[in-house]
């Protein structure tokens, strides 16, 4: 038998004694199981029935998990500048199949497979905009539709499978055919079309707590007039955000997502990629696909302005692809094809590596311009 002796017991501070929650009692019948314990689970699905501070580690997801307020949170272990692309899990939400569909699907984006049934928006859309926190919590979609467009922003939690809920408005007015990006703790949601025939061009930006259920605000403005920002994406290892402007201009522009400010010119591309898609890691964004490039790809530094360079080809020459990516691969999932058929590819590519995408797995249900976002 090992006897521990103790003279003294602090608070962690060392400035008074301690606040323990049950208070333990001595003697023979010591009970250290009287103090406030919680309990653990190693699994590939959520526990059931848990209580407050239980504790999950998701096998599937390498996530610690803690339960608070009625739902699974993710803890970080190593939190960085770099979290809002630390992606476990992908999805493509609505889209036209040709019809407007609610459906939202999701697929690992540590290897390669199918997606699955995540759960349904609050209503059928296509052209949304999407972003997430990047740290298997929140993600959110908003606006989209067409004659007339919605305002509304929804938000699903990326580590747990189910349906969409209500998380505020625009306050930009309704728009479709947005884009978005994040830097974990922020989202920028800009630019769209007013609808039909695009008579309204704006230049608008909002921007909300991702973490925080409300209306948006607004952010700033862009340089030019866009029809189209799906084109958008945030570099995970700086704060900015990178759109390309669609007004015949190839004009990549980028801002700061942490702090409300307007946009500045960042380079060119050598074509404008109306209705394309576009994706980072920590130190290069990739756009491709849309009406002008078709399957081509495109690089940049977001650190340093310039100009894009070639980096390959996409497996199908599509627009309106849903792209996404985590710290090491980008997503282009879905899109409409000449003709108008729609797809269910998902072509992946290595960020790091300047090649042809390659397959990755198929959605579930062949549809263009979804709202694709990681977490």
């Amino acid at each position: 038998m090992t006897e521990l002796k103790v003279d003294n017991i602090t608070n962690l501070a060392g400035s008074g004694k301690p606040n323990l929650p049950v208070a333990p009692t001595v003697g023979s019948n010591a009970a250290i199981s009287t103090l406030n314990t919680h309990s653990y689970t190693s699994s590939g699905t959520e526990p059931s029935s848990p209580k407050n501070g239980a504790l999950w580690w998701d096998s599937g997801n390498d996530k610690v998990m803690v339960y608070i307020n009625s739902e699974f949170k993710n803890i970080e272990l190593n939190s960085s500048s770099s979290s809002a692309h630390n992606n476990a899990r992908a999805f493509a939400a609505g889209g036209s199949s040709p019809s407007m569909i609610n459906e939202i699907q999701y697929w690992s984006t540590a290897s390669a497979g199918n997606a699955s049934d995540f759960g349904d928006l609050l209503a059928a859309t296509y052209r949304a905009g999407a972003l997430t926190d990047g740290a298997g919590g929140r993600g959110l979609v908003f606006g989209g539709s067409w004659s007339p467009p919605v305002n509304v922003i929804q938000y699903i939690t990326v580590a747990n499978t189910g349906n969409a809920i209500d998380f505020g408005d625009l306050t930009n007015g309704a728009r479709t055919i947005l884009g978005g990006c994040s830097d974990g703790t922020y989202g920028v949601m800009l630019a769209g079309s007013s609808g039909s025939g695009g008579a309204s061009i704006p230049r608008v930006m909002d921007r909300v707590t991702v973490q925080t259920a409300a209306n948006s605000t607004d952010h700033g403005d862009l340089v030019a007039d866009t029809y189209s920002s799906w084109q958008c994406t945030s570099c995970a290892g700086s704060a900015r955000g990178l759109h390309l402007s669609t007004s015949g201009t190839h004009q990549l522009e980028y801002f700061d997502i942490s702090t409300a400010s307007n946009a500045a010119n960042f380079g060119t591309l050598s074509s404008s990629n109306y209705a394309g898609g576009g994706v980072s890691d920590a130190t290069r964004s990739v756009f491709g696909g849309g009406s002008q490039s078709g399957n081509n790809l495109e690089y940049v530094t977001p650190a340093t302005l310039g100009n894009g360079t070639a980096f390959g080809d996409l497996t199908v020459h599509r627009e309106y692809p849903g792209s996404t990516d985590n710290l090491t691969y980008g997503f282009f999932s879905a899109g409409e094809v000449s003709g108008g058929g729609r797809v269910n590819t998902i072509d992946h590519i290595t960020i790091q590596t300047a090649a042809n995408a390659t397959d990755w797995g198929d959605l579930a249900t062949a549809t263009a311009a979804p709202a694709s976002s990681a977490a």
